[in-house]
C-alpha cells in the first residue's frame, strides 16, 4: 500500500522505533500487573463459632453457563475452598448454556476435596444447571422449584433448534451416568435428563425385592430382564419428554435430598454457622461482565487503535500511548479473568505490533511485514474472546463471526478515524503537528512566495537523483534532496551522515540509494 500524503504524517518520525518499544513494554508491565490481580477470599465471620456449627460459603450462580460465567464461578469456588470453608452452597438459578463449560463446572465440584458441596434451587435449574447441581454432593430445593430438561440442541441452518447428533448425545449421557453413580443418585432418571426417547419405570426384583429405577435400554441390556416387575412408567419420565421435576416429586423419587422453605432453613439442615459467608459479586466481576460486552469490546478497541495512531505521530510517550496501553490492557484483562485469553493472545498482538511498527519505520511502503503485522494483531484480538479452537456447532460459529464483526468493525471505524483525523485534525490548535500541509516556498526576503509545493516529498524525487544523508542509514534514514528531506532506504549498507548518496530505485515510497 502506498502512503498518502493524509497518511504521511502517522508513519514519518525517526524515534518512532524507539517510542514504540517503550510503548510495547509498557502493555507488557501493565498486563502483568492485572493478571496478578487475584479475587479476594470470601471472609469468615467474626468471634467463636457455636460448638459443633460447619462454616459454609454461598455463591449465587443466577445467569447462563458461558465461559465468563464459568470462568468467574471457578474463581468464586476456588477462593471458597481455600478460605477453609466446611460446606460450599452454590445458589443456582439458571437456564444453562454450553455444554463444554457445563463440563468443566461438573468436574471442578467433583474433584473439591475435603468439603461438602450443595446445590441449593429456589426456582429453576434447568439444562446444563441441572447437571451441575447433579454434581453436588447434596441438592435441597424448595418445594415447587424445578430441575431437569438437560437435553442438548443445537441451532440449524434454518434458525430450528434440533437434537444434536448421536456422538454428542452418548458423550453427554456417559457423563451423566457417571456423575450420578459418583453421588449416588439414580442412573436412569439422571440419564432420562438428556434423553428424551427412553422410558424410564421402577422395577422390583421379583427374587430378592430389590427396588431400582430401570430405563427401557437398561432392560434390554440385561440378561435377566425377566427377573424385574415393572411398574407403570414414571410420570415425568414418559416418552418424548426429558425428565424435570419440582422439589417435592424429586424427593419421592431419590433426586433431590430434601426441600426447605429458604436460606434461614438451610442453615438449619446444614448445621451451619449463621448468617451464611455470601459471596457477593464483585465490583471485578461487574467490571470484567461489562468489558466483555461487544459494545465496550469495540469501544476499547477502536479508542486503542486511534489512540496508538496519535502516540506514534508525536514524540515521546503522551496521553494517546497511555490511553492506548489502557485499552489494550482492559482489553485482555477483562479476557484473562475471563478465561478466553492467555499470554499466547497477547505474544501474538504484540508481534503484530512490531511487524507494523517495523514496516512503518525501518520497510517504506507497505508489504509483507505489515500485513501480517495486521494479521496477527486482529487475529489476537479475535482468539482473545474465543474458548474454542476451530468452531464444531452453529453456535461457536455463530459466536466467532460475532468477535469477527466486533474486531473489524473496530479496524474499519479506526480507519475513517484517521481518514476525518488527516482531513480536519490540523485545524485544531495545538495538534496541526498530526498533519502534513503542503510546503510553502520561503523567498529571499524572509517572506513567503506564492509558489507552494504540493505532494509529499518522495514524489518529488526521481532515479539518479542525488543528495547528502541527513542522518545515519542504518539502512533507513533521511537524505536531503535539495529543499526536500526524504525518508530512504539503502541496499543493505551503512552510510555515515553527510556522505553523498544517488537514488538508484523507486517503488512507491519507497525510495532506494547507493553510496556515490
Amino acid at each position: 500500500m502506498t502512503a498518502t500524503q493524509s497518511q504521511a504524517t502517522l508513519l514519518a518520525t525517526d524515534r518512532g522505533p524507539r517510542r514504540i518499544l517503550r510503548a510495547l513494554f509498557a502493555v507488557v508491565v501493565m498486563a502483568v500487573a492485572f493478571v496478578q490481580c487475584t479475587p479476594a477470599s470470601a471472609q469468615s465471620g467474626t468471634g467463636n463459632a457455636p460448638s459443633g456449627k460447619r462454616r459454609g460459603v454461598l455463591i449465587e450462580f443466577k445467569e447462563d453457563i458461558n465461559p465468563l460465567s464459568g470462568a468467574l464461578l471457578k474463581r468464586k469456588f476456588n477462593a471458597a475452598v481455600e478460605s477453609g470453608a466446611d460446606v460450599i452452597i452454590l445458589d443456582i438459578q439458571s437456564p444453562g448454556g454450553f455444554t463444554s463449560v457445563t463440563f468443566e463446572l461438573m468436574d471442578m465440584v467433583l474433584e473439591a476435596k475435603g468439603v461438602e458441596t450443595v446445590a441449593y434451587i429456589e426456582k429453576d435449574a434447568i439444562s446444563g444447571a441441572a447437571l451441575l447441581a447433579l454434581s453436588t454432593d447434596t441438592i435441597l430445593m424448595r418445594p415447587d422449584a424445578r430441575m431437569g430438561d438437560a437435553g442438548e440442541i443445537v441451532m440449524g441452518e434454518d434458525g430450528a433448534y434440533r437434537y444434536t447428533p448421536a456422538k454428542s448425545r452418548s458423550v453427554l449421557a456417559q457423563k451423566v451416568r457417571d456423575t450420578a453413580e459418583a453421588t449416588g443418585r439414580p442412573l436412569a432418571l439422571a440419564e432420562k435428563m438428556t434423553d428424551k426417547d427412553m422410558v424410564v419405570y421402577q422395577a422390583t426384583n421379583k427374587t430378592t425385592g430389590e427396588k431400582l429405577y430401570l430405563s427401557d435400554k437398561d432392560l434390554a441390556s440385561q440378561d435377566d430382564a425377566d427377573q424385574w416387575e415393572l411398574s407403570p412408567p414414571i410420570r415425568e419420565a414418559g416418552k418424548e419428554m426429558f425428565f424435570t421435576v419440582n422439589g417435592r416429586r424429586g424427593v419421592e423419587l431419590g433426586m433431590v435430598d430434601q426441600t426447605v422453605e429458604g436460606r434461614d432453613e438451610l442453615a438449619k439442615v446444614l448445621n451451619l454457622q449463621e448468617p451464611i459467608v455470601e459471596m457477593e459479586r464483585s465490583w471485578t466481576d461487574t467490571l470484567v461482565f461489562l468489558l466483555n460486552t461487544q459494545f465496550v469490546t469495540f469501544l476499547l478497541l477502536l479508542i486503542g487503535l486511534v489512540a496508538l495512531a496519535i502516540e506514534l505521530s508525536a514524540p515521546g510517550i503522551g496521553i494517546g500511548g497511555l490511553t492506548s496501553v489502557l485499552c489494550f490492557g482492559l482489553f485482555f484483562w477483562a479476557r484473562f479473568l475471563g478465561g478466553t485469553s492467555g499470554w499466547l493472545e497477547v505474544v501474538l498482538f504484540l508481534a503484530g505490533i512490531l511487524f507494523i511498527a517495523a514496516e512503518v519505520f525501518v520497510i517504506p511502503g507497505f508489504g509483507v511485514a505489515g500485513i501480517s503485522g495486521l494479521a496477527l494483531s486482529l487475529g489476537a484480538l479475535v482468539m482473545a474472546s474465543r474458548r474454542f479452537t476451530l468452531p464444531e456447532n452453529e453456535i461457536q460459529w455463530t459466536s466467532l463471526a460475532a468477535d469477527m464483526m466486533t474486531v473489524m468493525g473496530a479496524f474499519l471505524g479506526f480507519l475513517v478515524c484517521l481518514a476525518v483525523m488527516a482531513k480536519y485534525l490540523g485545524e485544531i490548535p495545538g495538534l496541526s503537528r498530526l498533519t502534513l500541509r503542503p510546503q510553502v516556498m520561503v523567498a529571499a526576503d524572509g517572506g513567503a512566495s506564492a509558489t507552494l509545493v504540493s505532494g509529499p516529498a518522495w514524489q518529488r524525487v526521481e532515479v539518479g537523483d542525488t543528495g547528502a544523508a541527513m542522518s545515519p542509514l542504518r539502512p533507513s534514514g533521511k537524505v536531503q534532496f535539495g529543499d526536500d528531506a526524504v525518508d530512504v532506504v539503502t541496499e543493505g549498507d551503512y552510510i555515515d551522515p553527510g556522505t553523498e548518496v544517488r537514488v538508484v530505485g523507486k517503488q512507491g515510497a519507497r525510495v532506494t540509494v547507493r553510496k556515490v
